[in-house]
């Protein structure tokens, strides 16, 4: 892995910021300009759970559609991802993305996988809805898929996947799901915050060296 790829602190990425800035079209500019905040705030916050929350604002600062599309589905939560992703791998000609999912976290990234805790069927079973008795079935067939993407170094596919996930961690911690600092949760929020505290500074440059590309302007754009 590019040996700069670990040097993305948030002061760098605002000094970064700051020298290209005025060649940045609004979209990017508003875009990078939240997530850096966020990113800044979550840098050297204690409590993981407090620490994902602010890194997934910044992670979601950066990713979001524009207004203009429904942002609470899961399906179109996917559908986002997904682009985000294969948006960014285009832009990723030093493989700063591969390293970190092949590499450095690949044991976090399967274990993540793996985790019935936030993989959505086991929970609306628990919850009683109907059709989802068979969330093991679901599990192990979602697993079926990831090892074959695992197989194909499909970064795209499996950073879709883990953000699916993620997503759910992050819903248990936003809706109350969760108690603070809770034993029970551990690991997984701790290995998203490590996942998403070296993903996002990545994502947040690759963004920044390809101000050309056809941003759209994020939710809630700032209104005079």
């Amino acid at each position: 892995m590019p040996s700069h790829a670990a040097s993305l602190d948030p002061a760098a990425l605002k000094t970064k910021q700051r020298a290209l800035r005025d060649g940045f079209p609004d979209a990017l500019g508003l875009r990078v300009h939240r997530a850096i905040s966020w990113l800044t705030r979550a840098e050297n916050e204690e409590h993981s759970d407090v620490r994902f929350i602010l890194l997934w604002i910044g992670f979601n600062a950066a990713y979001a559609d524009n207004i203009g599309r429904a942002i609470d589905t899961a399906g179109n939560e996917r559908d986002a991802f997904a682009a985000f992703f294969d948006t960014l791998g285009s832009f990723d000609g030093e493989r700063r993305i591969y390293g970190a999912v092949w590499q450095r976290f690949s044991q976090e990234i399967r274990v993540l996988l793996g985790n019935q805790y936030i993989f959505g069927p086991f929970w609306k079973h628990q919850n009683g809805e109907p059709g989802y008795a068979d969330w093991r079935d679901r599990l192990d067939r979602a697993n079926v898929a990831i090892a074959a993407a695992l197989r194909r170094q499909d970064t795209t596919t499996i950073l879709s996947i883990l953000f699916d996930r993620l997503y759910m961690l992050r819903n248990q911690l936003v809706h109350g799901g969760a108690t603070f600092d809770s034993a029970i949760n551990r690991a997984q929020v701790r290995d998203g915050c490590a996942l998403l505290g070296f993903l996002l500074p990545i994502f947040v440059d690759l963004m920044m060296d390809n101000p050309d590309h056809p941003w759209r302007m994020p939710h809630y754009p700032v209104v005079d």
